[in-house]
């Protein structure tokens, strides 16, 4: 074994380290995966800058997209530093801040609208209070553990999530909806959204379910998955409101400039505006 080679045991040491810094599983698990991504690169090679620029080189060949790029190798770097090897750190990719987003991207609130009546008329009242619970709370699918029986008497959720704490508002329309749903199905405590085993639902139990309402929703699949419906709340927060610092505190942001994505508005929007301008004679 090379001085600097990866191996079996030293991902398995970063991850230990990952979660002992109390990384969340899905933070772990994305590491971890970009990391080995770059194991089967290197195979059992001393690994060097100029090893690691070619692996940077090798994503942009094949067509990766930008973010995912600098995503990969903000893992690498990561890594770098556990292991002591702080050299090896590559610059990520420059990035022209996006002014506006792919309007086959963004989930409109007519289009939510749409898959709510969908969960309905099939239904799964379950799956309807989910989405609900999501866009009207921001929170993240891996918080809705933190939507408790307690939680909704009381109106506030408190989420506990990268080493973070805050509070989480439960609107009384949703309230009354949460405690109906808890009181119909006898339960008293613990998380409200729950399998038949009776754990939380999973991210993967929710995307499948979310996908099942497409069709007959008549909105485009590549719309709809959990994360979309937090940058919905997100949008129309800042629409009415204007203030990105309150809703990065909402959203559980430690940085405005990830705020920034969530608000972005559609190509169409944007050309609107520029088109209201009217400095064209």
């Amino acid at each position: 074994m090379t001085e600097r080679s990866l191996t079996g045991n030293r991902i398995a040491a970063y991850a230990a380290y990952l979660k002992k810094e109390e990384k969340s599983e899905n933070t772990v698990a994305k590491y971890i995966r970009d990391i080995r991504a770059f194991f089967s690169f290197v195979g059992k090679a001393d690994i060097t800058k100029e090893l690691v620029i070619a692996y940077k080189n090798k994503l942009v060949i094949e067509h990766y997209a930008a973010r995912s790029i600098n995503s990969m190798l903000a893992s690498l770097n990561s890594l770098f530093l556990f292991l002591g090897w702080s050299d090896l750190k590559v610059k990520s990719i420059k990035l022209q801040r996006q002014i506006y987003c792919s309007e086959e991207k963004e989930l409109t609130k007519a289009e939510y609208m749409r898959l709510l009546h969908t969960a309905k008329q099939k239904g799964n009242e379950r799956l309807s209070l989910v989405l609900q619970t999501i866009c009207g709370t921001g929170i993240r699918v891996s918080e809705l553990q933190y939507i408790t029986v307690e939680a909704i008497k009381s109106g506030v959720a408190t989420v506990s999530l990268k080493g973070k704490t805050r509070s989480v508002f439960i609107v009384k329309e949703l309230q009354k909806k949460l405690l109906c749903y808890a009181e119909e199905r006898n339960m008293t405590t613990g998380a409200i959204f729950i399998t038949r085993s009776g754990k939380p639902m999973s991210r993967t139990n929710i995307w499948r379910e979310m996908k099942g309402l497409c069709e007959q929703a008549g909105v485009n699949p590549r719309k709809v998955f959990p994360h979309n419906l937090r940058h919905l709340f997100a949008r129309t927060f800042y629409g009415m409101e204007k203030d990105i610092v309150k809703l990065a505190d909402i959203l559980g942001h430690s940085s405005i400039n990830t705020t920034r994505i969530y608000i972005i508005s559609t190509g169409d929007e944007h050309r609107r505006r520029m088109e209201n301008m009217r400095l064209i004679q």
